[in-house]
Formats: structure tokens, sequence, C-alpha cells
């Protein structure tokens, strides 16, 4: 998987937790965390690693304007935070959406400094 697939599969991550979060709550519900959580984290944990891995390798050569090393990292610990707390009804709502959609403007200027690079590379 190209690490522009990995962004944009982790976009859909983000929307998946927050479309959870919201049935979690709808549905008063507690998950099964070895059933349910664990298996889900598990996954998404290991991509996120490997995303982080190819990203700073990426940045540290094509240089792009608006990406930086902090960036990958604070995404990368904020989704895995909320990765885990979308199972829970009892995650506060705001600081939740708010990181997830930090985490997407995060992803979606990745992809445009990834495009921008590959736009580079075509010419």
């Amino acid at each position: 998987m190209s690490l522009e697939e990995k962004c944009r599969e982790l976009l859909t991550v983000c929307k998946e937790c927050l479309d959870r979060h919201t049935e979690m709550r709808e549905l008063d519900r507690d998950p099964d965390f070895f059933i349910e959580v664990k298996p889900y984290a598990d996954k998404y944990h290991q991509l996120l690693d490997e995303w982080a891995e190819e990203s700073y390798a990426w940045v540290k050569v094509a240089k792009p304007k608006y990406v930086h090393p902090v960036q990958i990292d604070a995404l990368t610990d904020a989704m895995k935070q909320f990765i885990v707390q979308s199972f829970y009804k009892k995650t506060g709502l705001k600081r939740f959406v708010l990181s997830i959609r930090s985490a997407e403007y995060t992803l979606k200027t990745f992809l445009n400094a990834l495009e921008e690079e590959a736009a580079k590379d075509d010419k």
C-alpha cells in the first residue's frame, strides 16, 4: 500500500471513529474490549506506525512546505487515542471531535503535499 493509500485509509478510519462513537452513544452500550476494541485498535495502530515511518522518510527527502515531523507525531498519538475512545459512549464529545478534525486536516494537508510532489515529478 502506498503512502497516499495509507493516508486515504486513515481518513476513512477518522470517519468510522466518529460514526462509531455516535452509534455507541445512541445504543447506550459498552463494547467487549477483547472482541471489538482490541482487534480494531491493533490493526490500525499497526497501520499508523507504518504510515508514520514512511512519512518521516518522505518528509526528510521531499521537504514539503506545510508538513513537518512534529505533525506526524501529533497525528499518530491522537489517532491511537481516539481509535480506542470511539468505542466508549462516555468519551467527551467536544475534545473527541476536535481530535478527529485535527487528524483529518493533517491527513488532507499531507495528501496535498504528496500530490504536489507527484506533479513536480511528472514535469
